[in-house]
């Protein structure tokens, strides 16, 4: 991997498309969640004022910008309001898209998910902090890895389990991944894969990476990329890549 600092002009000759994930790139990692019987409290997060004018600049500049996460839509929509009008979002690892107010659904989990929940409901430990509310997945946030949880995803060899490092992802293997919900987006906007950047910084991005035609790691020790964006510095990762694409199509 080369640092971000060498990317060339050459290098994204053909990009047209950035996609971007959310935690560790667009905001800083971690979901402040507390759930207490039926009620469930999230911190939102919004996303800095220098990235908004980043986002808008690239558009203007032509580029489309993707937004690809694990979270849910009316999360995205809320921390991503205000360029709303200049981006996509991939949500729940691929399960579906959002441009300009219309779904692209790109799987239905409901039979695959439906037996499993009620299970993952009945699982008490004191590690588990909550369920955050999701459509097509099932995300657990954890202090910790919970060896039952596994054991319950385990038995269904259908589904899937990640563990992100705050939280269990579940869904059905080989039909929800960021790289198959990038294929989708690709189609809706008629591209190809030496069209897309795409940036990510943990485990279940490395598909959606490798599904890229320059792919950038946002964290060396968990993907990997043509080229990586070094931790150190106060710039999130995003912002610094921004950065180098607007100073190169000038």
């Amino acid at each position: 991997m080369k640092p971000i600092s060498e990317m060339s002009k050459e290098d994204i000759a053909d990009v047209k498309m950035i996609v971007l994930d959310v935690d560790g790139v667009l905001v800083q990692r971690g979901t402040k969640i507390q759930q207490v019987g039926n009620t469930t409290t999230l911190e939102t997060k919004v996303i800095e004022r220098k990235e908004i004018g980043q986002i808008k600049e690239l558009h203007q500049k032509g580029f489309l910008v993707n937004i690809s996460s694990g979270r849910g839509l009316y999360m995205l929509q809320e921390m991503f309001r205000e360029i709303l009008p200049f981006v996509s979002l991939t949500y729940e690892n691929g399960s579906s898209t959002w441009y300009k107010g219309k779904i692209y659904q790109h799987i239905n989990s409901f039979k695959y998910l439906q037996n499993i929940f009620p299970k993952l409901k009945k699982v008490e430990n004191e590690k588990i902090k909550g369920f955050e509310p999701k459509e097509f997945i099932i995300t657990i946030h954890c202090t910790e890895q919970i060896k039952e949880i596994e054991e319950i995803v385990a038995k269904d060899k259908k589904l899937y389990t990640v563990w992100n490092g705050e939280a269990y992802d579940i869904g059905v293997k080989g039909r929800q991944t960021k790289a198959l919900g990038l294929r989708k987006v690709m189609k809706i906007f008629k591209l190809n894969k030496e069209n897309v950047m795409a940036m990510g910084d943990n485990y279940n991005d490395t598909e959606l990476l490798n599904e890229s035609g320059l792919p950038v790691s946002a964290d060396q020790s968990r993907a990997e990329g043509k080229f990586y964006i070094p931790l150190e510095g106060e710039f999130l990762p995003a912002d610094s890549l921004m950065q180098k694409v607007l100073s190169l199509v000038g």
